[in-house]
């Protein structure tokens, strides 16, 4: 099955309507954005989805932000995992306490590189749950920018490492994402949004548009 993310969560009433719809991870993002939460935000955020749910997780997104800070947010809101989507380096995921996904910009790179980068990770991490999270390069961008990038390169990086992918998915285009690649998991925020807005209709189906491929797919 593939897991689904949806990212950006900045209110109850979507974090439930996602949670209703299916989505495995609920992403609160704590970098400086138009979708940024504060801890308080997040906490209240992630008490609802937890009552709610036995299942779904939530994860907290940062960028460049000192080890101790994220240990402590991720405390406070009971996050399940925590996203690095900045510039940190291996050795700084070693002190993150929660299990980790870490982003991976997709640009010019060959598949070969970006697995020699996960396997080094996974060497690092071997006694910590770690996902990597493949999404597209754009200058002074840290996620959320809509762009899709060359799924054929992922597609081989997915055969050796769990990964989610990100970047440009939306309801009418995650189908074929998900059968070129047989990824992990995918991550969605914009995708599902109409004007900067988590829209339910764009979630319900984008979950049910994931879940038909599964089905299509065994």
């Amino acid at each position: 099955m593939t897991r689904v993310k949806i990212c950006g969560i900045r209110d109850k009433n979507h974090a439930l309507a996602a949670v209703e719809a299916g989505a495995d991870f609920i992403g609160l993002v704590f970098a400086p954005s138009q979708r940024q939460v504060t801890p308080a935000e997040a906490f209240e955020i992630a008490s609802v989805v937890k009552k709610s749910s036995d299942t779904t997780e939530v994860v907290g997104a940062f960028v460049n932000t000192p080890a101790a800070e994220v240990n402590k947010i991720a405390d406070f809101c009971a996050l399940d995992r925590v996203q690095l989507s900045g510039n940190e380096s291996w050795e700084y995921c070693y002190d993150i306490n929660k299990p980790i996904i870490k982003a991976i910009r997709v640009s010019r790179q060959s598949s070969d590189d970006i697995c020699a980068e996960l396997a080094l990770g996974a060497k690092m991490l071997s006694t910590r749950m770690f996902v990597g999270l493949l999404d597209s390069q754009v200058k002074d961008k840290y996620g959320g920018t809509g762009m899709t990038f060359d799924w054929r390169l992922a597609q081989q990086i997915a055969e050796r490492f769990p990964v989610i992918i990100a970047g440009g998915l939306a309801p009418d285009n995650v189908a074929q994402a998900i059968e070129i690649v047989a990824p992990w998991g995918v991550d969605v925020s914009s995708g599902v949004e109409v004007g900067g807005i988590k829209n339910v209709a764009k979630i319900r189906a984008f979950i049910e548009a994931v879940r038909k491929v599964d089905e299509n797919r065994r």
